[in-house]
């Protein structure tokens, strides 16, 4: 097998192929923040041919002192830190759309595992998703039930391709109540 077939990986390529063509269609452009899946997300939309005409840019945001440099994070986001929730994933998503100006972003944080925290959105195959776009903010949660890392991360990237594919199509209804500050990083409890 040759490298180029085996990249994007083809759980999520299918739904790779799917946004580029939606977003061309639409001319429209994205940009992501990703922890936990590493910038798999980018780099599979990356690999797709007409990439540059969609594509805004991207952000692994690994660590709290990335956040930090990238996100519009301070030192009390830092201190104030209980794990990824939705309104932390939406605030980086609104943060990175002030700064990058795509027409959507897909923010996404959570525990790829093995080992995890003691909370359920420490706990390893949980993942917060959030897409901020002229629309309005959408948010889900996932939780996989797994433990294996590479696993997790797969499905963190296609549950957040399926879910901007869902928000693209219409199908969802962005959330009813924005919180946060003007800057997308007041997000209250972190």
């Amino acid at each position: 097998m040759s490298l180029s077939t085996a990249f994007p990986p083809p759980s999520i390529s299918p739904s790779v192929n799917t946004l580029a063509g939606l977003l061309k269609s639409q001319s429209q452009t994205i940009a992501f923040a990703e922890t936990a899946t590493g910038g798999l997300l980018s780099s599979s939309l990356l690999s797709v041919p007409g990439a540059s005409q969609i594509f805004k840019g991207g952000l692994t945001l690994y660590t709290l002192e990335s956040r930090l440099a990238y996100a519009g994070w301070t030192p009390e986001h830092i201190s104030a830190y209980k794990g990824p929730t939705p309104q932390i994933v939406s605030g980086i998503a609104s943060h990175v759309k002030g700064e990058l100006g795509p027409s959507w972003v897909v923010a996404e944080s959570g525990t790829a595992g093995p080992t995890g925290g003691n909370t359920r959105n420490r706990t390893p195959g949980y993942v917060a998703l959030a897409i901020v776009g002229e629309g309005g903010t959408w948010t889900r949660e996932v939780e996989t039930g797994s433990k294996d890392r590479v696993e997790n991360m797969l499905r963190f990237a296609e549950e957040a391709l399926k879910f901007v594919i869902q928000v693209l199509q219409g199908e969802v209804e962005p959330d009813k109540v924005e919180a946060g500050g003007e800057d997308g990083t007041d997000r209250g409890n972190l």
